[in-house]
């Protein structure tokens, strides 16, 4: 089942979407919003599925999909909860600024809680007021959960995952080093993320899911240029039943925490990056300085799931980053 939320008030209007992406229906007599759904998920997803089914054989008055008109499923969360769990990324990144990396990482996942009350859509600009602060993208998969016991095991957290979606983790990396000396983590660093145009129940990937993890390529262009597509299922350390646990150790989660798995990497870096930093690092260690700039004003970054047959699955994160003005 694929859920989509059209722009249109603070929270969205739930749809149901085809599995090919091209129609879509409006279901308002179910649940107003993906959140509301989410609240009842035991009583709303039987029904949404019959919703879905009905708009595959042509049984639902539906209209043609537009990503551009989409919302990110969840405009806004509860709560954003961001892993880091492909630690040979961590490890890089340290590695090219000559910083050792504490042995913990490899068994306690590093995470950070990002600001959730104003999610941009998927096709929506990346507003930045200066090139300065080095905007960069982090292409990510994400899950979301229905309401998450505290204490929960990582084994009992693989039921709580309901939803899948794609990120774009946008960072402000010229910010991140001042921020993170203070001791008290990232805020200013980390502005508003994106996500996909839908946000797919597990099923929809078939065998690609399976011990927690999506085992497909994310393909990231930038500029029309290909950065990378590496496997979201491979150098995973920790798989996305650990980061709930990990998120939910001292707190419930609410039904509608999104958890991202942090920056997509393989160690095989034939398949390319999912984020500028790493590639800047990569150029470091090989040439001892970056020569890729970050993004500037008008660069476009495009980032997609493929099924085996091409097929897109969660729809196209495309943003372009342009210049904000603030008020006076």
């Amino acid at each position: 089942m694929k859920l989509a939320s059209l722009k249109g008030g603070r929270d969205g209007r739930l749809a149901v979407v085809s599995k090919d992406l091209s129609k879509a229906a409006l279901v308002p007599d179910i649940a107003p919003t993906l959140q509301a759904a989410l609240d009842d998920w035991e009583t709303m997803e039987p029904r949404l599925r019959e919703a879905a089914e009905r708009l595959e054989q042509d049984g639902l008055e539906s209209f043609t999909f537009d990503e551009a008109a989409c919302a990110s499923p969840l405009p806004r969360a509860y709560q954003w909860a961001d892993g880091s769990a492909y630690v040979n990324h961590v490890e890089l990144v340290r590695k090219a600024r000559g910083a050792e990396m504490p042995e913990s990482f490899w068994t306690d996942p590093l995470m950070y809680q990002g600001g959730s009350d104003s999610f941009l859509g998927p096709h929506d600009d990346i507003p930045m007021e200066s090139e300065d602060w080095g905007i960069d993208m982090e292409a990510e998969v994400a899950v979301i959960t229905d309401d998450v016991p505290m204490g929960i095991s990582s084994e009992g957290a693989a039921a709580h995952i309901k939803l899948l979606m794609l990120v774009n983790d946008v960072s402000l990396r010229n910010l991140i080093p001042a921020e993170l000396a203070k001791g008290f983590g990232f805020f200013q660093s980390k502005p508003s993320s994106a996500f996909s145009p839908v946000a797919i129940t597990p099923d929809e990937l078939g065998e690609a899911w399976k011990d927690g993890k999506v085992h497909l390529p994310l393909r990231v262009t930038l500029n029309d240029k290909l950065m990378g597509e590496p496997n979201a299922g491979v150098d995973m350390t920790f798989n996305f039943p650990q980061l709930i646990a990990h998120a939910a150790k001292t707190r419930p989660l609410g039904a509608g925490t999104i958890i991202g798995s942090g920056t997509i990497s393989n160690l095989d870096r034939s398949k390319g990056s999912c984020c500028l930093a790493e590639v800047r690092m990569l150029e470091t260690i090989a040439n001892g300085k970056p020569t890729t700039p970050f993004m500037r004003f008008g660069d476009r970054v495009r980032i997609e799931m493929l099924d085996d047959n091409g097929q897109s699955i969660f729809g196209t994160i495309d943003q372009k980053v342009v210049e904000y003005t603030p008020p006076k």
